[in-house]
């Protein structure tokens, strides 16, 4: 009869070949094995470094294209701009790339009169009433009623009182009124003036970056475009941002067939090559007279304003 203890040592050579087996087995295959994973390993180490050699080889390559740039502006725009009175308007996301586009303009010879940046409140609509109400308050003695739209739109109210007294215009609004209005809609926290504006300019260069994208991003973005639409009348403007999102003032702009030949955009000011560009396209409203939609994005008709012959 087979007893108890019989199983016991039966099952216990059971599990002890079983693990033996294993243990053989692992041996046998572990060479081969951990040689092929630690292969795969070496070669994905090697091609994730070739691949971040070359992310920054490219990153250094952009670099020194934008330093290219840079150095060739005083080539393209020495002489193009001087003594040309330049108005800066920036609108609440567009200041960083103020500066860029603020020194173009210096290489070019261009005076800019001053820097003006319009505040989120001044886009609100939310604030039509008050804004309203500002524009009607602040009418300086040297700007006539009748130059202001018979109008219940707040914005083109306010857009064109402001360009009125920081574009050139016939007769001229005396410096005290211009600062007047300045300073009313500074204290209301509409716009704030980087320094003093020395007087009127003959064209604006208008910056603006990406559009709205809250709850009153429709009607925000629309009261930019009227913005762009006021200064317009009075004069030459550049509009210099960048593409993309709805509402995006370029897009409006290179969509409106009147505004597209009036109007001249460049959609990469956030480059050196769009810096440049905005002065060249600054100066060839002035003085070749005529209009240019610039960039790299839809609608854009070349990278850059053609030499006259």
């Amino acid at each position: 009869m087979i007893n108890f203890r019989y199983h016991v040592v039966s099952l216990t050579a059971v599990f002890l070949a079983l693990a033996i087996g294993l243990v053989v087995g692992t041996a046998a295959l572990n060479g081969p094995a951990a040689d092929a994973l630690n292969e795969t390993v070496n070669s994905l180490r090697k091609s994730n470094s070739q691949l971040r050699d070359q992310l920054d080889g490219l990153a250094v390559e952009q670099n020194r294209k934008d330093d290219y740039v840079a150095e060739s502006a005083p080539y393209l725009l020495t002489g193009k701009l001087t003594s040309r009175r330049i108005l800066i308007v920036v609108m609440p996301s567009g200041r960083e790339f103020v500066d860029g586009v603020t020194k173009q303009l210096g290489v070019a010879g261009a005076k800019v009169t001053g820097t003006v940046a319009l505040n989120d409140k001044f886009t609100d609509p939310s604030n039509d009433s008050e804004l309203m109400e500002l524009a009607e308050n602040a009418l300086p003695p040297s700007v006539p009623a009748t130059a202001l739209p018979s109008s219940s739109d707040a914005q083109e109210l306010a857009s064109t009182l402001l360009s009125a007294v920081l574009m050139d215009r016939t007769p001229a609004v005396a410096t005290a009124d211009m600062n007047s209005v300045l300073t009313a809609f500074n204290k209301a926290g509409y716009l704030s003036v980087d320094g003093k504006v020395s007087g009127p300019a003959e064209a604006a260069v208008i910056i603006s970056g990406m559009p709205y994208t809250d709850t009153s991003a429709s009607d925000k973005n629309s009261n930019v475009q009227t913005t762009v639409v006021q200064f317009d009348k009075a004069g030459p403007v550049v509009v210099a941002g960048v593409l993309g999102g709805d509402g995006n003032v370029i897009s409006a702009v290179r969509a409106d067939p009147a505004l597209v030949k009036s109007v001249s955009t460049v959609d990469d000011v956030n480059t050196a090559q769009g810096q440049v560009v905005s002065a060249l396209a600054t100066w060839e409203q002035l003085v070749v007279g005529k209009t240019g939609q610039y960039g790299v994005g839809s609608g854009a008709t070349t990278l850059m304003p053609k030499m006259p012959a």
